[in-house]
Protein backbone atom coordinates (compact mmCIF):
# COMPACT_ATOMS: atom_id res chain seq x y z
CA UNK A 1 0.00 0.00 0.00
CA UNK A 2 1.50 3.48 -1.00
CA UNK A 3 1.83 6.11 1.42
CA UNK A 4 -1.66 7.89 -0.49
CA UNK A 5 -3.43 4.94 0.02
CA UNK A 6 -2.78 5.09 3.83
CA UNK A 7 -3.34 8.49 3.79
CA UNK A 8 -6.86 8.09 2.23
CA UNK A 9 -7.77 4.97 4.46
CA UNK A 10 -6.53 6.90 7.93
CA UNK A 11 -8.84 10.30 7.02
CA UNK A 12 -12.08 8.04 6.00
CA UNK A 13 -11.22 6.43 9.55
CA UNK A 14 -10.60 8.77 11.78
CA UNK A 15 -13.82 10.66 11.06
CA UNK A 16 -15.43 7.44 12.54
CA UNK A 17 -13.20 5.66 15.41
CA UNK A 18 -11.94 7.73 18.64
CA UNK A 19 -8.95 6.42 18.14
CA UNK A 20 -7.07 6.02 14.57
CA UNK A 21 -3.40 5.76 14.24
CA UNK A 22 -0.72 5.57 11.39
CA UNK A 23 2.41 2.79 12.05
CA UNK A 24 5.55 2.69 10.16
CA UNK A 25 7.00 -0.63 10.08
CA UNK A 26 10.42 -0.77 9.10
CA UNK A 27 12.06 -3.67 11.12
CA UNK A 28 11.02 -6.00 13.99
CA UNK A 29 11.17 -3.67 16.79
CA UNK A 30 8.39 -1.72 15.42
CA UNK A 31 6.11 -4.79 14.58
CA UNK A 32 6.88 -5.56 18.50
CA UNK A 33 6.22 -2.33 19.45
CA UNK A 34 2.67 -2.45 17.27
CA UNK A 35 1.53 -5.86 19.01
CA UNK A 36 2.09 -4.71 22.64
CA UNK A 37 -0.47 -1.69 21.96
CA UNK A 38 -2.87 -4.51 21.47
CA UNK A 39 -4.92 -2.01 18.59
CA UNK A 40 -8.59 -3.97 17.81
CA UNK A 41 -7.63 -4.06 14.27
CA UNK A 42 -4.72 -3.62 12.24
CA UNK A 43 -5.49 -2.19 8.30
CA UNK A 44 -2.95 -4.18 6.48
CA UNK A 45 -1.08 -2.22 4.11
CA UNK A 46 2.11 -4.28 3.50
CA UNK A 47 2.90 -7.97 3.75
CA UNK A 48 6.26 -9.12 5.28
CA UNK A 49 9.34 -7.01 6.41
CA UNK A 50 12.62 -8.44 5.41
CA UNK A 51 15.12 -9.53 8.17
CA UNK A 52 18.09 -7.96 6.09
CA UNK A 53 16.96 -4.37 4.89
CA UNK A 54 19.43 -4.31 2.07
CA UNK A 55 18.69 -7.27 0.83
CA UNK A 56 14.75 -6.33 0.56
CA UNK A 57 12.44 -8.38 -1.59
CA UNK A 58 15.70 -10.75 -1.94
CA UNK A 59 15.66 -11.44 1.91
CA UNK A 60 15.02 -15.22 2.05
CA UNK A 61 13.96 -14.93 6.04
CA UNK A 62 10.98 -12.43 5.67
CA UNK A 63 8.80 -11.85 8.61
CA UNK A 64 5.51 -12.07 7.13
CA UNK A 65 2.83 -9.19 8.73
CA UNK A 66 0.02 -11.32 8.58
CA UNK A 67 1.82 -14.77 10.55
CA UNK A 68 3.21 -12.77 12.95
CA UNK A 69 -0.03 -10.94 14.21
CA UNK A 70 -1.75 -14.41 13.90
CA UNK A 71 0.76 -16.16 16.57
CA UNK A 72 0.59 -12.73 18.62
CA UNK A 73 -3.87 -12.33 18.19
CA UNK A 74 -3.71 -9.19 16.53
CA UNK A 75 -6.69 -8.89 13.96
CA UNK A 76 -6.04 -7.32 10.50
CA UNK A 77 -8.04 -6.37 7.87
CA UNK A 78 -7.56 -8.84 3.86
CA UNK A 79 -5.86 -12.46 3.78
CA UNK A 80 -3.64 -14.34 5.64
CA UNK A 81 0.07 -15.28 4.99
CA UNK A 82 -0.03 -18.25 2.68
CA UNK A 83 -2.19 -16.13 0.17
CA UNK A 84 0.34 -13.19 0.16
CA UNK A 85 3.37 -15.61 -0.50
CA UNK A 86 1.32 -17.01 -3.39
CA UNK A 87 0.44 -13.36 -4.78
CA UNK A 88 3.50 -12.09 -4.31
CA UNK A 89 5.22 -14.85 -6.33
CA UNK A 90 3.33 -14.79 -9.69
CA UNK A 91 5.26 -18.27 -10.61
CA UNK A 92 3.92 -19.80 -7.42
CA UNK A 93 0.52 -18.00 -8.29
CA UNK A 94 0.41 -19.37 -12.00
CA UNK A 95 0.90 -22.83 -10.75
CA UNK A 96 -1.45 -22.79 -8.40
CA UNK A 97 -4.24 -21.51 -10.66
CA UNK A 98 -3.06 -24.27 -12.98
CA UNK A 99 -3.39 -26.76 -10.44
CA UNK A 100 -6.92 -25.45 -9.80
CA UNK A 101 -7.99 -26.17 -13.14
CA UNK A 102 -8.23 -22.23 -14.22
CA UNK A 103 -6.62 -20.60 -17.34
CA UNK A 104 -3.51 -18.78 -17.31
CA UNK A 105 -1.08 -18.13 -19.63
CA UNK A 106 2.26 -20.73 -20.10
CA UNK A 107 5.27 -19.38 -18.66
CA UNK A 108 8.72 -20.03 -17.36
CA UNK A 109 11.41 -18.48 -14.86
CA UNK A 110 15.16 -17.08 -15.82
CA UNK A 111 16.96 -16.65 -12.86
CA UNK A 112 19.04 -13.61 -12.02
CA UNK A 113 22.40 -15.67 -12.77
CA UNK A 114 20.78 -18.48 -15.66
CA UNK A 115 22.68 -18.07 -18.82
CA UNK A 116 19.64 -18.02 -21.36
CA UNK A 117 19.46 -20.48 -23.47
CA UNK A 118 17.94 -19.88 -27.02
CA UNK A 119 17.15 -23.43 -28.25
CA UNK A 120 15.35 -23.77 -24.49
CA UNK A 121 13.04 -21.23 -25.47
CA UNK A 122 9.87 -23.64 -26.51
CA UNK A 123 6.87 -21.37 -26.03
CA UNK A 124 5.95 -19.51 -28.98
CA UNK A 125 6.81 -15.04 -29.94
CA UNK A 126 6.10 -13.05 -28.74
CA UNK A 127 6.38 -13.38 -25.25
CA UNK A 128 6.02 -11.66 -22.14
CA UNK A 129 8.69 -10.44 -19.39
CA UNK A 130 8.32 -8.97 -16.26
CA UNK A 131 9.93 -9.55 -12.74
CA UNK A 132 8.53 -12.21 -10.76
CA UNK A 133 8.04 -10.75 -7.33
CA UNK A 134 6.75 -6.76 -8.07
CA UNK A 135 3.81 -5.00 -8.35
CA UNK A 136 2.20 -1.89 -9.49
CA UNK A 137 3.45 -2.57 -13.17
CA UNK A 138 6.73 -1.97 -11.96
CA UNK A 139 9.78 -3.68 -14.66
CA UNK A 140 6.73 -3.60 -17.32
CA UNK A 141 7.19 -0.98 -20.10
CA UNK A 142 7.28 -1.27 -23.86
CA UNK A 143 10.23 -3.68 -24.12
CA UNK A 144 8.70 -6.42 -21.84
CA UNK A 145 6.85 -8.01 -25.46
CA UNK A 146 9.87 -9.80 -27.09
CA UNK A 147 9.49 -10.58 -30.41
CA UNK A 148 12.16 -12.77 -30.27
CA UNK A 149 14.97 -13.94 -28.46
CA UNK A 150 17.92 -10.90 -28.75
CA UNK A 151 14.50 -8.68 -27.28
CA UNK A 152 14.17 -11.43 -24.67
CA UNK A 153 17.74 -11.48 -23.24
CA UNK A 154 17.96 -7.55 -23.26
CA UNK A 155 14.62 -7.09 -21.41
CA UNK A 156 15.64 -10.23 -18.80
CA UNK A 157 19.25 -8.23 -18.34
CA UNK A 158 17.18 -5.10 -17.48
CA UNK A 159 15.47 -6.84 -14.58
CA UNK A 160 18.38 -8.17 -13.07
CA UNK A 161 20.30 -4.90 -13.51
CA UNK A 162 17.47 -2.71 -12.00
CA UNK A 163 15.46 -4.42 -9.81
CA UNK A 164 17.61 -7.74 -8.49
CA UNK A 165 14.88 -10.23 -9.31
CA UNK A 166 14.16 -13.40 -11.49
CA UNK A 167 11.79 -12.80 -15.15
CA UNK A 168 9.09 -14.40 -15.03
CA UNK A 169 8.74 -15.14 -19.07
CA UNK A 170 4.54 -15.66 -20.54
CA UNK A 171 2.79 -16.57 -23.83
CA UNK A 172 1.85 -12.85 -24.72
CA UNK A 173 -1.81 -12.75 -24.43
CA UNK A 174 -3.27 -10.03 -27.00
CA UNK A 175 -6.99 -9.44 -26.17
CA UNK A 176 -8.68 -7.19 -24.14
CA UNK A 177 -8.16 -6.56 -20.37
CA UNK A 178 -9.75 -6.59 -16.93
CA UNK A 179 -9.37 -5.75 -13.83
CA UNK A 180 -11.78 -7.61 -10.90
CA UNK A 181 -12.31 -5.75 -7.71
CA UNK A 182 -13.66 -8.97 -5.23
CA UNK A 183 -15.32 -7.66 -2.07
CA UNK A 184 -16.99 -9.93 0.69
CA UNK A 185 -20.73 -8.90 1.79
CA UNK A 186 -20.73 -9.11 4.96
CA UNK A 187 -18.90 -12.05 7.84
CA UNK A 188 -21.63 -14.42 6.70
CA UNK A 189 -22.40 -14.28 2.93
CA UNK A 190 -20.60 -14.67 -0.61
CA UNK A 191 -18.80 -11.76 -2.78
CA UNK A 192 -19.60 -9.37 -4.54
CA UNK A 193 -17.76 -9.57 -7.75
CA UNK A 194 -16.90 -6.55 -10.19
CA UNK A 195 -15.14 -6.37 -13.29
CA UNK A 196 -14.16 -3.10 -15.36
CA UNK A 197 -12.52 -3.33 -18.64
CA UNK A 198 -8.96 -1.25 -18.10
CA UNK A 199 -7.50 0.01 -21.96
CA UNK A 200 -4.07 1.73 -21.95
CA UNK A 201 -2.92 4.29 -24.70
CA UNK A 202 -1.40 2.76 -27.17
CA UNK A 203 2.85 2.84 -26.85
CA UNK A 204 5.47 2.93 -29.65
CA UNK A 205 5.12 -0.12 -30.60
CA UNK A 206 1.30 0.01 -31.12
CA UNK A 207 0.10 -1.97 -28.32
CA UNK A 208 -1.51 -1.66 -25.14
CA UNK A 209 0.29 -2.02 -21.89
CA UNK A 210 -0.54 -1.66 -18.20
CA UNK A 211 3.13 -0.17 -17.41
CA UNK A 212 4.12 1.77 -14.69
CA UNK A 213 4.43 4.68 -16.27
CA UNK A 214 0.71 4.37 -17.03
CA UNK A 215 -1.12 3.11 -13.44
CA UNK A 216 1.16 5.82 -11.64
CA UNK A 217 -0.29 8.55 -13.97
CA UNK A 218 -3.48 6.89 -14.18
CA UNK A 219 -3.37 6.98 -18.05
CA UNK A 220 -5.80 4.26 -18.62
CA UNK A 221 -9.16 4.35 -19.65
CA UNK A 222 -11.58 2.57 -17.72
CA UNK A 223 -15.15 1.07 -18.89
CA UNK A 224 -18.13 -0.24 -17.69
CA UNK A 225 -17.61 -4.94 -19.36
CA UNK A 226 -21.93 -4.49 -20.08
CA UNK A 227 -21.43 -7.97 -22.85
CA UNK A 228 -23.12 -10.56 -20.15
CA UNK A 229 -21.53 -12.98 -21.40
CA UNK A 230 -17.97 -11.52 -20.96
CA UNK A 231 -19.02 -10.70 -17.61
CA UNK A 232 -19.91 -13.61 -16.33
CA UNK A 233 -16.94 -15.83 -17.91
CA UNK A 234 -14.29 -12.91 -16.32
CA UNK A 235 -16.77 -12.74 -13.16
CA UNK A 236 -15.99 -16.80 -12.57
CA UNK A 237 -12.26 -16.94 -13.29
CA UNK A 238 -11.91 -14.27 -10.85
CA UNK A 239 -13.49 -15.20 -8.16
CA UNK A 240 -12.34 -19.03 -8.65
CA UNK A 241 -8.75 -17.57 -8.70
CA UNK A 242 -9.31 -15.91 -5.91
CA UNK A 243 -10.35 -18.41 -3.21
CA UNK A 244 -7.49 -20.92 -5.37
CA UNK A 245 -5.08 -18.31 -3.88
CA UNK A 246 -6.75 -18.37 -0.33
CA UNK A 247 -7.68 -14.56 -0.31
CA UNK A 248 -9.96 -13.41 1.74
CA UNK A 249 -12.11 -10.73 2.61
CA UNK A 250 -10.93 -8.28 -0.59
CA UNK A 251 -8.65 -8.40 -3.13
CA UNK A 252 -8.54 -7.96 -6.90
CA UNK A 253 -7.87 -10.52 -9.70
CA UNK A 254 -6.54 -9.04 -13.25
CA UNK A 255 -7.50 -11.13 -16.27
CA UNK A 256 -6.60 -10.58 -19.75
CA UNK A 257 -8.25 -12.49 -23.21
CA UNK A 258 -6.02 -14.49 -25.12
CA UNK A 259 -5.78 -14.24 -29.64
CA UNK A 260 -9.54 -17.15 -28.99
CA UNK A 261 -11.33 -14.24 -26.58
CA UNK A 262 -10.68 -16.92 -23.91
CA UNK A 263 -9.88 -15.43 -20.48
CA UNK A 264 -6.23 -16.10 -19.01
CA UNK A 265 -5.41 -15.30 -15.20
CA UNK A 266 -2.58 -12.59 -14.76
CA UNK A 267 -2.12 -11.26 -11.42
CA UNK A 268 -3.53 -10.83 -8.66
CA UNK A 269 -2.98 -7.96 -6.07
CA UNK A 270 -4.74 -8.90 -2.32
CA UNK A 271 -3.85 -5.37 -1.20
CA UNK A 272 -4.28 -2.98 -3.84
CA UNK A 273 -4.39 0.65 -3.80
CA UNK A 274 -7.46 2.40 -2.25
CA UNK A 275 -7.65 5.64 -2.91
CA UNK A 276 -10.94 7.28 -4.07
CA UNK A 277 -10.82 7.60 -8.15
CA UNK A 278 -7.49 5.70 -8.68
CA UNK A 279 -6.73 2.03 -8.72
CA UNK A 280 -8.69 -0.41 -10.73
CA UNK A 281 -10.43 -1.61 -6.79
CA UNK A 282 -11.44 1.57 -6.20
CA UNK A 283 -12.97 2.84 -9.66
CA UNK A 284 -14.24 -0.73 -9.63
CA UNK A 285 -16.31 0.09 -6.54
CA UNK A 286 -18.12 3.13 -8.03
CA UNK A 287 -18.68 1.64 -11.15
CA UNK A 288 -21.10 -0.95 -8.78
CA UNK A 289 -22.54 1.57 -6.82
CA UNK A 290 -20.05 1.40 -3.50
CA UNK A 291 -18.78 4.73 -3.03
CA UNK A 292 -14.72 4.95 -0.68
CA UNK A 293 -16.37 5.66 1.95
CA UNK A 294 -18.59 2.47 2.47
CA UNK A 295 -16.06 -0.08 1.03
CA UNK A 296 -13.46 1.16 3.50
CA UNK A 297 -15.64 0.79 6.13
CA UNK A 298 -16.67 -2.59 4.60
CA UNK A 299 -12.98 -3.48 4.27
CA UNK A 300 -12.52 -2.67 8.25
CA UNK A 301 -15.87 -4.31 9.77
CA UNK A 302 -15.20 -7.67 8.08
CA UNK A 303 -11.75 -7.53 9.86
CA UNK A 304 -13.41 -6.92 13.16
CA UNK A 305 -16.03 -9.49 12.75
CA UNK A 306 -13.21 -12.25 12.95
CA UNK A 307 -12.12 -10.82 16.66
CA UNK A 308 -15.85 -10.24 17.82
CA UNK A 309 -18.70 -13.34 18.53
CA UNK A 310 -21.10 -10.69 19.13
CA UNK A 311 -23.70 -9.74 16.71
CA UNK A 312 -23.89 -7.23 14.12
CA UNK A 313 -26.14 -4.55 16.39
CA UNK A 314 -23.48 -4.94 18.79
CA UNK A 315 -20.55 -4.75 16.97
CA UNK A 316 -21.85 -0.85 15.64
CA UNK A 317 -22.23 -0.13 19.01
CA UNK A 318 -18.14 -1.08 19.76
CA UNK A 319 -16.95 0.48 16.41
CA UNK A 320 -16.55 4.41 17.87
CA UNK A 321 -13.89 2.84 20.63
CA UNK A 322 -11.75 0.71 18.48
CA UNK A 323 -8.10 1.80 17.59
CA UNK A 324 -7.19 0.92 14.22
CA UNK A 325 -4.01 0.78 12.59
CA UNK A 326 -3.53 1.85 9.11
CA UNK A 327 -0.40 0.31 8.08
CA UNK A 328 1.32 2.11 5.22
CA UNK A 329 4.23 0.18 2.94
CA UNK A 330 7.69 1.16 3.00
CA UNK A 331 9.92 -1.21 2.39
CA UNK A 332 12.17 -1.11 0.00
CA UNK A 333 12.86 -3.08 -3.00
Amino acid sequence: MSQDSCNAVYNTLIKRYASVKITTIDNLLDLDALVLRRPDLVFLGMTFIPMDSKLGFRDPNKIWIAAYFDEHGIAYTGSAQAAHELQRDKPSAKRRVLSSGLMTSQFFVIKQDELINRSAITLKYPLFVKPKDRGGGLGIDSNSVAYNFEQLAAKVRSITAIYHSDSIVEEYLPGREFSVAILKNDSLSGFTVMPIELVAPVDKNGIRILSNKVKTSNAEQVFEVINEDISSIVNALAINVFLALGGRDYGRIDIRLDEDGVPNFLEANLIPSLISSYGSFPKACMFFGIDFVSMIMRIVELGLSRCMENTEETLQTLIPISDVMATPSNVAA
